[in-house]
């Protein structure tokens, strides 16, 4: 190998040591430093939503919006030159979350009002608890995160079966209720009101007149009790699975994508299959 390619390997793993880990002085700074922007850039474009202050110091605020995204813009170049597998970063979660926080301003030159969405940078924000190490909360996080994961295809089908519910109540009650109450003029209207009414949500805009009306709608609200309780009660038993696993997770960065969330002596990347470097 070449000297040349030496110390670019060599500049690259120190970039990639500052910008995904936090265990050295200068990773920790440049974390702070970080988190200190992405709130600035959010106060920034919650401010120019601010009518009374956009029109005293929108120049200055515009200005900062400019400044902010030009830093997070070279920060995501860095990101990307770092790792091994570019593109595995580029899809990954943060690596969208980057993205997504820096195109809103380059796309409010060609469509105005667009810079409001770079409120989705404060998603970054979740990096705070690596900067502070906050090790015992993150792997609770992942906990929770997988035990959502895990849930999935049980919440899905739930929702399939509500869907199917509401369809049919709604339809029900457009029969019972259309003739006589213009709240139920259309299907998709009466199933507005069946999911209003099976979440408890009860907005009131649309009610039963008749007494058969009013008696499907009760059994809606008594049964709507039920129904919230069916996705709570799958995720906590697979929080509780999860939970007994015994399985832990470290956030070691993997350098090939940036990854996190391994397994404590895993030896490749679950994100995309690099041998991690302990």
């Amino acid at each position: 190998m070449s000297v040349e390619k030496k110390n670019e390997l060599s500049h690259k793993e120190r970039i990639h040591e500052i910008i995904f880990e936090a265990d050295t002085p200068a990773g920790k700074a440049f974390d702070v430093a970080l988190l200190i922007a992405i709130l600035l850039s959010v106060v920034v474009v919650m401010l120019e939503t601010t009518h009374s202050v956009a029109d005293k110091i929108g120049g200055f605020l515009h200005t900062a919006e400019w400044i902010l995204t030009i830093f997070f813009t070279i920060e995501y170049a860095l990101r990307l030159y770092c790792v091994r597998k570019p593109i595995k970063y580029a899809t990954s979660f943060f690596g969208v979350v980057d993205l997504l926080a820096i195109l809103p301003t380059y796309i409010s030159l060609f469509l105005a009002g667009a810079q409001a969405l770079l409120v989705i940078r404060i998603l970054r924000l979740l990096r705070v608890f690596r900067i502070f190490k906050l090790v015992n909360y993150m792997r609770q996080g992942k906990v929770i995160l997988s035990a959502m994961r895990n849930s999935g295809p049980k919440i899905a089908v739930f929702i399939l079966f509500v869907l199917l519910l509401v369809t049919i109540f709604g339809s029900i009650m457009y029969l019972v209720e259309g003739g006589t109450n213009p709240g139920y003029d259309s299907i998709p209207r009466s199933i507005y009101w069946a999911i209003v009414t099976l979440t408890t949500v009860g907005y009131g805009d649309i009610s039963p007149v008749t007494s058969f009306g009013q008696f499907i709608a009760a059994c809606i609200m008594i049964l709507g009790y039920s129904i919230i309780a069916v996705p709570t009660g799958i995720v906590t038993a697979e929080l509780t699975r999860r939970i007994y696993d015994g399985q832990s997770e470290s956030l070691e960065s993997c350098r090939g994508c940036g990854g996190e969330g391994h397994l404590d002596g895993a030896q490749f990347c679950h994100h995309c299959g690099e041998k991690l470097d302990h």
